[in-house]
């Protein structure tokens, strides 16, 4: 009996990320095991019916309640990725829409390349692996987005690949053009919720967002960034910026 608790428990630390002797686990295992397996179990069934109409997926996927994969040809999907409750992914673009190895998109987030209704069709997104899109996190890719490997996101954020054109006052914005401007996220980023990132922008390598920033410009590689517009506060690989202070960054 001892052998079988033994398992339950490291099979309950695996499937919730609880470390050895975790006190929200020890006698509850069993009861833990059963809750995460009620809630995956269901997700792995969706998973398994969503895998047919995509453009490929190369191994688990788990999807939530809600999900909604619209032209799902052109999305393809890398080995155990989890698509959160009421998420929202557009493929009809013309790179598609590709999600690396391990990556999560986070409750209600929304990826989308193209309108729905007499627009013309966007570029696309790719996302590498172990990264994540947070809950309630909208992707306008209509310009294309890269984002690296193992970046962080918090919830709430935004990213807009296209900017409106405004120079003509004799013709109403919604009937004049826009312009499309690539975004890129580089490798082991952290972007900090309600953190705005706009067209044509590039982040660098290790670069860390704060909350609540609206980044206007690039930000180079391992340096952080806050406020409206965003500014360095400091590098993550020296010494502060002159006159800035850990309490700039939130």
């Amino acid at each position: 009996m001892s052998w079988l608790r033994r398992r339950l428990d490291e099979l309950a630390r695996r499937l919730t990320g609880a470390e050895e002797g975790d006190p929200a686990l020890g006698e509850r295992s069993p009861r833990v095991l059963l809750q995460t397996m009620c809630k995956v179990a269901p997700m792995l069934v969706r998973g398994l019916w969503h895998r047919m109409w995509l453009g490929r997926s190369s191994g688990l996927l788990l999807v939530g309640r809600g999900v909604a994969l619209r032209n799902p040809q052109h999305v393809r999907v890398g080995n155990s990725c989890v698509l959160e409750d009421g998420c929202e992914i557009q493929g009809l673009s013309r790179r598609g829409v590709i999600l690396g190895d391990h990556v999560t998109v986070g409750s209600m987030a929304m990826v989308r390349p193209s309108g729905y209704y007499r627009r013309t069709i966007g570029e696309g997104m790719i996302l590498g692996d172990h990264s994540n899109i947070g809950p309630y996190c909208y992707i306008g890719c209509s310009g294309h987005i890269r984002i690296g490997s193992h970046v962080l996101m918090g919830a709430r954020i935004s990213m807009h690949a296209e900017n409106h054109n405004i120079d003509r006052v004799d013709v109403p914005i919604d009937a004049q053009d826009v312009t499309r401007e690539d975004i890129v996220i580089e490798d082991d980023c952290w972007l900090g919720g309600g953190a705005t990132i706009l067209a044509g922008v590039h982040v660098g390598r290790g670069a860390v967002v704060a909350a609540g920033a609206v980044v206007t410009r690039d930000v180079p590689p391992y340096a952080v960034v806050a406020g409206v517009p965003a500014r360095i506060v400091r590098r993550r690989d020296e010494g502060q910026v002159d006159g800035a202070s850990d309490g700039d960054v939130r």
